[in-house]
């Protein structure tokens, strides 16, 4: 990364607290999901965060403002880092979080930069992933975690079956994807040898299109929200988790892999909420291949299309936007 790119950098600052560093300035290219120092949530806030018990299946948390931090039911602690401009050496920060704490990594890798301005087009990014150029940003990665204590979970390029134009992956044809996925789980597998590989779509219905193959995938990972507004408009009730999750799942079961449902999140009043809150770890007999949910604990990064803004699905924050 050039000098002038790496001085423009956006930077946080985070304390570790539990980690003795608190107050350190990080740059924003590390990976996302380590608790930060963060603004609190204003308004009146409820603590919507799924329940528990000792039958549920396992819980996990992409958790930046630390919510989850001294919960023992979470077992999965969710980053996402781009490749193109990250600095690598903080994974071992996430890992001692999560070792202290008693979880696995689940490592979402973005092939991308942050930063707009240095992003390539759609055409460049495949064109230069199928020609190797960056062959060297995914061995990088996965070289990382190979040094990590955790158990490790990499999770390429997600959602790339997407039709709102939030990643740059989502425009290539299922042909381009299957092989760029397929080069750079080689290639991760090449320097890491322990990791599992999740294929994570969004669940739409052409999802496996994009599937790449039993021998590249471990997991097969989906992405379920549940935003009360939206169910009204587009099915005239509030859905719940069960229906939200089964069209996803059903397309998914048939690879026989286990099923991660990587991303969730809802956000409603507090029946909607409650609804929610009991029952997407509780086991079900639907979903006899899901083995674990993991909640991404923050305002939404994008705005919903149709107007539905940037809900909210920290467990912290307000019930209703």
């Amino acid at each position: 990364m050039s000098k002038s790119r790496k001085s423009a950098s956006l930077v946080i600052a985070l304390s570790f607290a539990s980690l003795a560093l608190s107050g350190a300035v990080l740059a924003a290219s590390k990976p996302r999901g380590l608790p930060g120092s963060v603004t609190q949530t204003t308004g009146q806030a409820t603590d919507k965060r799924p329940i528990i018990t000792d039958t549920s299946i396992v819980f996990g948390a992409y958790d930046p403002h630390g919510d989850f931090g001294d919960d023992p039911n979470s077992k999965i602690e969710h980053l996402f880092l781009p490749w193109e401009d990250v600095d690598l050496s903080t994974l071992a920060l996430a890992d001692e979080y999560a070792v202290q704490r008693g979880r696995s990594l689940l490592i979402t890798v973005e092939p991308w930069s942050w930063s707009v301005d240095w992003r390539v087009t759609s055409d460049e990014l495949l064109k230069g992933i199928l020609a190797g150029r960056y062959d060297s940003y995914m061995a990088s990665v996965c070289s990382a975690a190979a040094d990590l204590k955790s158990p490790v979970t990499i999770r390429w390029a997600q959602e790339m079956d997407e039709t709102n134009n939030q990643f740059t992956w989502a425009h290539w044809q299922p042909k381009s994807y299957i092989a760029a996925y397929q080069r750079m789980i080689t290639v991760c597998r090449e320097h890491n040898k322990t990791a599992k590989y999740m294929w994570s779509p969004l669940g739409n219905p052409d999802m496996g299109d994009f599937y790449p193959g039993d021998s590249y995938v471990d997991i097969v990972g989906l992405t379920v929200f549940g935003l009360q507004q939206f169910d009204k408009d587009h099915f005239g009730k509030d859905r719940t988790f069960a229906e939200a999750l089964e069209p996803g799942y059903r397309l998914a079961e048939g690879y026989g892999k286990p099923i991660v449902v990587a991303e969730l999140g809802y956000e409603g009043d507090g029946e909607y909420v409650r609804n929610w809150a009991e029952n997407v770890a509780k086991p079900n007999p639907e979903f006899p291949k899901l083995t674990s949910v993991v909640y991404f604990n923050d305002r939404e990064v994008y705005p919903w299309p149709g107007n539905y803004g940037r809900p909210n699905w920290r467990v912290g924050g307000p019930v209703v936007n």
